[in-house]
């Protein structure tokens, strides 16, 4: 109960009830609770209270007999509590006073009253008439709370103890089979700690406090033993669970590291294995567009099935950057390593798809140029192969500019494939062997062979346009000259024709006088060399429609059309231009000898002496006259007149009135000579 004798030792109080009592029970119980006391309280001894008020005297004596066995040196007094009326006459038959030197200690027989002449009422509990405070439920449950604490701590300390040693074994082997051996210990450490707190703050309290009365309690002795027993278990298994901790934490990051690197691999041996070898098949870049879009369809599957794993990879380079925040200098250089490796791994992968994807792209745009490149040459020989009948000039030079445009669209085609292809030889030229991890020698020059060989395709295909071109524009050039030459002698028979309408309609005056007719002569025969110019002219084009056509192979249109036409035109206008240079030649000599008898002095008549100068010059003027009645005769037999009739009798009647001059001048003439004789 916590109660002490005069002698400050423990009390012991064995209480006896009505029902028959278990002397071996009794005894385990006796040596349980002399257990608990520590050396120095057993050395002062016990003094122990037998409550044999609900008892039987034989019990009693047993009882006291027994703990001779129990307790013999430890117990000093021992006091049995008789009940108020006393056992029967046996009690006489055996003294326990005659027998303490046998006993070993003392045995007296007392009422309840009268326990306090050998122990002080504070000592005593309720049930003797004492003030002691006691709760035995209140004890037993604690005590079986500090036992059930003592032994689970007990038995954890030993796991971890075990578990911790396992792990400060020298062998990485022998300290992971140590750790996952014993690495769950049979008990929640975080439980035990709980408990032992508890149980502490509640003998801690108990101890300062006081009793719920408010009466100062004197703690037990073996309260006073069990608060640094449970201090020393609770030290020790912070101490081992603390190390137990950094074991787990240890084995959790071994664990979790153990994890990464099997990830790793994983990660690893895909990407050198499966993954690489799905890179080493595809190594061709097709030849055609749908070929390339096949393979470019295939490539974005396999980087679908990349693009997993280097998922995978960014969660694990997460994790290990996250370790090594942490700062194990154990670990560094592993996870280093893991990291580089892992990193080293999927870089090169990634650039070997992106590589792959490169060259297919470069590939594709290769063939849709050649494509396009191959769709003109088509339409360009294509319109090669027609047959050029244009109508005129203008259609001609559309054509031929036409042509020159598909011909510069193809060269600068042929130029972006020279591009791409070259670009794309490069991007080969560039893939070495570490890229799909063998040698892409051959593959190379396959691919390497078709690229050459469609830009060579292409260039011989172009060069052969280039030579039809050259002959197409040779022929088209010789047609323009044509059409020209034909324009132009056809423009040539206009301006004939304007000219001889020209000498019909304006060519009419044949002059006042010798000298006017004389400056119209020459004016004509200038006119006439315009004329012959112009048909020599066209002659000369004619002529060169002609070797044109020849080297056309084409029929001359103006062989049968326009040449007739000049011919007719020039013969006429010949036929026109030799009336005109009659007139004016009859007009000329009209007028010098008119002028020549009209100028001459009438005091000098002997220089008329020959009459029949008047009469040749009324011949001459009545010729002249005759003449400019007569209208043009062409050798088709069409005639064609100078001028207006009015025109012609403005002319006429400037001739005839210089004849009435003349005739006039030859009248006065002859009036002389008749009137000598008469004189």
């Amino acid at each position: 109960t916590g109660g002490k004798d005069r002698r400050s030792g423990l009390i012991l109080t064995i209480p006896l009830c009505l029902e028959q009592t278990s002397m071996d029970e009794l005894s385990v119980t006796l040596d349980y609770l002399l257990s608990i006391p520590s050396e120095k309280c057993k050395a002062r001894g016990f003094t122990v209270i037998v409550d044999g008020r609900k008892s039987q005297w034989n019990v009693v004596k047993t009882v006291v007999l027994m703990l001779q066995n129990v307790v013999p040196a430890e117990v000093s007094l021992v006091c049995v509590v008789k009940p108020d009326e006393f056992w029967d006459k046996k009690v006489t038959h055996f003294c326990f006073w005659k027998e303490k030197d046998r006993l070993g200690f003392e045995v007296i027989l007392v009422s309840a009253n009268k326990l306090t002449r050998y122990i002080e009422p504070c000592q005593l509990t309720e049930d003797f008439g004492g003030t002691l405070t006691y709760d035995h439920m209140d004890w037993l449950n604690k005590r079986l709370v500090f036992e059930k604490f003592t032994k689970e701590s007990t038995s954890l300390l030993d796991e971890l103890a075990l578990i911790n040693n396992g792990s400060d074994k020298g062998t990485q082997q022998e300290r992971e089979r140590s750790i996952d051996l014993n690495f769950l210990p049979s008990v929640d450490p975080e439980t035990v700690l709980q408990t032992g707190h508890e149980l502490l703050s509640e003998l801690q309290q108990r101890r300062f406090n006081g009793s719920d009365g408010g009466v100062s309690w004197s703690p037990m002795d073996d309260e006073l033993l069990a608060q640094p027993q449970v201090m020393k278990l609770l030290d020790s298994l912070r101490e081992q669970y603390t190390r137990y901790q950094e074991v787990c934490r240890q084995r959790s990051k071994r664990t979790q590291l153990e994890e990464i690197q099997q990830k790793v691999m994983q990660v690893v041996n895909w990407l050198e294995g499966p993954g690489s070898e799905q890179l080493r098949t595809q190594w061709g870049i097709g030849d055609s567009i749908r070929a390339s879009q096949a393979l470019q369809q295939k490539h974005e599957e396999i980087e679908s099935q990349h693009s997993e794993w280097f998922a995978v990879y960014v969660e694990l380079n997460q994790q290990i950057a996250a370790l090594l925040n942490a700062g194990d200098e154990e670990d560094l250089v592993e996870l280093k390593a893991l990291q580089q490796q892992l990193s080293d791994v999927c870089y090169r992968q990634a650039s070997q798809l992106e590589f792959r994807q490169n060259l297919l792209q470069a590939a594709l745009e290769f063939h849709s140029v050649a494509q396009d490149l191959s769709q003109q040459l088509d339409g360009l020989l294509g319109m090669l192969c027609v047959d050029v009948a244009p109508a005129d000039g203008a259609s001609i030079q559309q054509t031929l500019k036409l042509l020159e445009e598909k011909l510069k669209s193809v060269d600068l085609g042929l130029q972006g494939l020279r591009e791409k292809g070259q670009s794309l030889l490069d991007q080969i030229s560039n893939q070495a062997s570490w890229a799909y991890g063998k040698d892409v020698t051959i593959e190379n020059k396959e691919n390497v062979d078709h690229i050459q060989g469609v830009m060579e395709d292409m260039q011989l295909r172009k060069q052969r346009c280039e030579d039809m071109v050259d002959v197409r524009r040779l022929k088209m050039l010789q047609m323009v000259q044509l059409f020209k030459c034909e324009e132009d002698a056809a423009q040539a028979v206009e301006w004939l024709s304007e000219l001889l309408d020209a000498l019909l309609k304006t060519h009419i005056r044949l002059g006042d006088d010798a000298q006017e007719t004389k400056v119209l002569l020459e004016k004509h025969r200038k006119f006439v060399d315009v004329a012959q110019s112009t048909y020599d002219y066209g002659r000369q084009l004619l002529q060169a429609t002609v070797v044109l056509c020849q080297s056309l192979r084409c029929t001359s249109r103006s062989s049968g059309d326009t040449l007739p036409r000049l011919n007719r035109v020039w013969k006429q206008f010949t036929v026109t231009s030799e009336e005109r240079v009659h007139r004016l030649e009859t007009a000329v000599a009209f007028h010098s000898n008119a002028e020549k008898i009209l100028q001459e002095c009438p005091d000098q008549p002997e220089a008329f002496n020959e009459m029949d100068q008047f009469d040749e010059i009324e011949a001459v003027g009545k010729s002249l006259l005759d003449r400019l009645t007569v209208p043009v005769v062409y050798p088709d037999g069409s005639e064609q007149y100078f001028g207006s009739p009015s025109d012609m009798a403005s002319a006429a009647e400037h001739i005839r009135e210089k004849m009435k001059l003349v005739s006039l001048k030859k009248q006065q003439l002859r009036q002389p000579e008749a009137t000598t004789p008469e004189s």
